[in-house]
Parts: C-alpha cells; structure tokens; sequence
C-alpha cells in the first residue's frame, strides 16, 4: 500500500499551476542576478580599453605630451589587441554554454551555476593579477567558461520555476540585471579611470568577485528545478521541490495537478523524443521536419537565430566599444561619461519590459522593437556622414547622434534584450530542454565573439581597417531589418502559457497565428493521470494507483 501522497491530474486547462506567491517572486528575482555577470563584464571591458594607465602598461606607449595631437591619436590599444582582449571571453562562453547543457542534466541547475561561479571565480583571479595581455586572455578565457555556465543555465533554471502567469516578467528580470551590471560596471570604471596605477583596472576587476560570492552562496538555499528531477525520475524529490517553489504544501491539490501535468508531458515527449545514447541525446535537438513549427530542429533553430538576431542588432558595439567610438567624434570632451549616460538608458528602460512581455506578448515587442532599431541606426548613419562627421567638428549633430543611440537603446532594453531570453527559456521540451538551451546560449556568446573580433578593425582608423566611424550603424540598421523579419515568421507567441502548454501550442498551430491559440486539453488528461494516479511512497518508490470513480476536484 502507499504511504504517501498520491498524484492525480486535471483535465481542466486553469488549473494546471498553484497561484502565483511572493516567494516564487523573490526566488526568480534572486536567480535573475545571475545577469549582472553577463553584464558587468561587458561593461567593464569597454571602459577599461580607453583608460590611459592601462592602455601604457599593456602597449608600452608614453602618456602623449599636451598640445602633441598626432601621439594622441596614435595612444590606444592596436586593433588587434582589442579584438583579442574584448573576444576571447565570449569563446570561453560559448564553450561553457554547450558543456552547461550537459552538466545540468547530470548535476542539477542549482549545482551547475555554482559550479560556473567556481570557474568564473579562478579566471578572475587572472585578469585581476594580470599586468600583460598573456595572462589576461588567460583569465578572460577561463572566466568566460564560467560565464558560459552560469548565461545559460540560470535562463533554464528560471524558466522551469516561474509562475506561467509572470514568466515572462521574471526571466526578463535576467536583462534587467544585465543592464545593472553594465551600469555597475561603468561606474566604477568612471571612478578609477584616472588612476594613475594599476588600481585604475584592477579594482573594477577584481569587483566581480562579489557577484560569484552572492549568487553561489545564496543558490545553496534555494529549490532545485523540480522539472529536473521528473527528468530524473525522482518524484518524491520533484513534489518536495514543487512544494517549495508553489508555496503550498504536498496534499495541495494544485501541486498534484501541475506535477501530474510536468509528468504527463515528460512521458509524452520522451514518446516522440526516445533517449538512446549520448550523441543520439544531442542529435534529438536536430530531429523532424523543419518546417513544422513543433520539431526539434525547429525549435533548436528558432533558438539559435534568436540570440543570433539579439546580438546582430549592434547593442554590444554601444557596450564594449561606446568609449572608443565616442572618442573618435572628436566633440566630446568626456566620452567615459556619455558611456555612463547609455548605461542608465538601458538600466532605466528595461523596466518597462516587464510590464510589456506580459500585456502585448514576446512576439509583437520583438517585431515593433526591431522596426525602432532600424529606425534610429539609419538616423545615427545618416548623421555620421553628413552633418556629424568628424572633420565638421559640429557638436550640435553629434549631439543628435548620441540622442538616438540613446533612443536605440531604449528600443532594445524594452524588446529583444528580454524577449531573446523568454523565448529561449520556453521554446524547448523537456528531454532537450537543457541542451537546446545551452545551444542558444552559445549562438550568443559566438556572435558575441565574432562582434568583438571584427569591429575594431570596421571602426578602426589603422591602415588596413574598414574605418567606418558612423558609417557602421548602417550595417547593424540593415541587420535588423533581417532581425524583424525573422521575428514575423519565425517566432511564436507564448504569453500566459505553461512550458507543457507551449509545446501543445506549437503542435497545433504556425507563429503568425500563435497569438489566437487557447490551451484546450492536459497531458495528464490525455496520458491517463485524471484516472490513475502515481502515489509517492514513503521509502521514494513509485506505484501507480487507479481510480474507478474521479470527481472533478473543486475549486480552491
């Protein structure tokens, strides 16, 4: 006989997921700080490029002398440098990304981030003791291992443990700590940019280990995933689990209808997606017709050209070389400073996505986000070479330049910064949930890379460089242009649907008409769990236990 509690499911669709409580908000907000890694060392990075002590101790350059207009032109790092420097977290991250996928199947969420703020903590210990390129790329390489880790599994963890309801609001949480990283990160920057010691790079450095002592540590308190543990087969740990991040206790009859549901579609799944061996767990991502919106190779698509899109909008050229091409306008008198004015843009807009996600939807903010974007680059371009080029010296112009930058920015922080990572988060099953996320991931730590690499040299003034100065917003405007269009074809709507839901959704429907469809059935309804039940047995075993008359559960 069981000793324990016996979990049935629903057929009825509103019931599939307890109320939403202050606790699942506080623990998704907690998670969500995981983005002030991602976000810090992008700002950081940036502002340490154009510092004058760092730029002589890594090139060995002299301070140029007052009045001596070519050495002042010629003091910065070699194109190359900054590629190097700038790019070669973003490979260490890409690695991490994919390793992450694994390892949380195997460890656990919680227990994977930790071990990403293990790792990122050694490759910090590098940079910070670095006073040449050899053990900074070093430390900027294993770092961004850990980085990889953490950017990857902490969008998995939140998306299996947010209420359906503000999912969208919670995992946006994610940029929003991203953008306070960044912000964080240039205003220390600002601070120690006029050290005249190593102090000017290593303590903005050496912050960082803070964000890996906050976030580890407090991940030792927190639930695992309980969809983890279904994927496990550990039922008894998964309702334990499912109890703590509902807030409700295991006879509740909305922690039994939600648990049968994530079982009842895990069964189903693992139907279509059969676990064979070790390559064949990473070939499923890959698996069905591409044109059907609910196969793997789909979804794993439409994951990996989402964060591919995110990056090819330009943002992180604003992030990683604002500071070097607000120097080159040749007006500004404190490029450090309107550095720090996009920052607080971006910080301060992102809020507003929270609201937004959830009231019009993941698919319409990305269309319209886009259409702004390319809007206010092609403003930027057109600027940049007519009135606002250099060799006019018309502070006005460049003024409206750095103006819709800004207004770009806002674009992005209200719309794809957010929603590249909701989607993300949602668009998988279960059995390659882990893996097609940390494939996404890894699509934008790449292209994130492959921006590093190649834009010093598109704005670069050496010979051999493109030179493009402003010229270069018309390549990101043109790349949006193709960012809109996937949007519109490609991206489905997934508001206010549970991640079992999705997949139903998907099954039955294409992307431009995703918006309309109403969940009308469970998976436990439909795998037989409304009329057997799985009883939870004191010692961990399961027995299955059916029931010959099932009353329709009242409301609670």
């Amino acid at each position: 006989m069981p000793g324990g509690v016996v979990i049935t499911g629903t057929a009825d669709t509103g019931r599939i997921e307890a109320p939403v409580t202050i606790k699942a908000y506080l623990m998704c907000a907690f998670a969500a700080f995981g983005g002030i890694f991602f976000g810090y060392d992008t700002g950081w990075m940036g502002g340490v490029l154009g510092m004058p002590y760092f730029i002589r101790q890594y090139t060995g350059l002299q301070y140029p002398a007052p009045g001596d207009a070519a050495a002042k032109t010629a003091f910065h790092l070699t194109a190359q440098d900054q590629s190097l420097t700038t790019s070669i977290l973003s490979a260490g991250t890409f690695f991490g990304a994919i390793i992450a996928g694994d390892v949380a199947d195997f460890i656990g969420r919680r227990m994977t981030i930790i071990t990403g703020c293990f790792v990122f903590s050694i490759g910090c210990i590098l940079e910070t003791a670095s006073t040449g390129l050899a053990v900074m790329v070093v430390g900027r390489l294993i770092a961004g291992a850990g980085v990889g880790f953490i950017s990857a599994i902490i969008i998995l963890y939140m998306s299996e443990i947010a209420p359906k309801k503000v999912r969208g609001a919670l995992v946006a949480g994610y940029q929003f700590c991203i953008t306070i990283g960044i912000l964080l990160a240039n205003c220390v920057v600002y601070a120690t940019q006029n050290r005249d010691d190593t102090g000017s790079y290593r303590i903005p450095i050496a912050i960082q280990f803070l964000w890996a002592i906050i976030l580890s540590t407090g991940l030792f308190f927190l639930p695992e995933s309980p969809r983890y543990f279904v994927k496990k087969g550990k039922l008894e740990q998964a309702a334990k689990a499912l109890c703590s991040v509902r807030g409700q206790p295991m006879e509740s009859e909305f922690i039994q209808d939600e648990l049968a549901e994530i079982m009842a579609n895990h069964e189903y799944e693992m139907q279509v997606i059969p676990q064979t061996s070790y390559i064949g767990g990473w070939t499923n991502c890959f698996k069905g017709d591409i044109t059907k919106g609910s196969s793997n190779s789909r979804r794993t698509t439409v994951g990996i050209l989402m964060q591919m899109m995110q990056q090819l909008t330009g943002i992180n050229f604003i992030f990683y070389f604002g500071t070097v091409f607000f120097q080159s306008l040749g007006t500004i008198s404190n490029p450090f400073l309107i550095t720090l004015i996009t920052s607080l843009v971006n910080t301060c807009s992102t809020p507003l996505s929270f609201w937004m996600i959830e009231r019009f939807g993941r698919r319409s903010i990305l269309i319209y986000g886009a259409m702004g974007m390319i809007a206010a680059q092609f403003i930027v371009g057109i600027v940049g070479v007519t009135a606002g080029a250099p060799q006019n010296n018309n502070a006005s112009a460049v003024q409206a330049m750095i103006a819709f930058i800004c207004i770009n920015i806002f674009f992005f922080a209200i719309t794809w910064g957010p929603s590249a990572w909701v989607v993300v988060g949602e668009i998988f099953p279960i059995p390659i949930r882990s893996r097609g996320v940390g494939l996404s991931t890894a699509s934008n730590w790449f292209w994130n890379c492959i921006i590093g690499v190649i834009t010093p040299y598109l704005v670069g003034t050496a010979p051999g460089d493109a030179n493009l100065g402003a010229k270069v917003f018309f390549l990101w405007g043109s790349l949006c242009c193709i960012s809109c269009a996937f949007a519109y074809f490609l991206v489905p709507e997934m508001k206010g649907l549970s991640l079992e839901q999705v997949d139903r959704m998907l099954e039955e429907t294409n992307p431009r008409n995703s918006a309309k469809w109403v969940p009308h059935s469970t998976f436990a309804d439909e795998m037989g769990l409304t009329h057997k039940g799985v009883a939870l047995t004191d010692d961990g075993d399961i027995e299955k236990v059916q029931h010959p008359i099932v009353s329709e559960k009242s409301a609670v």
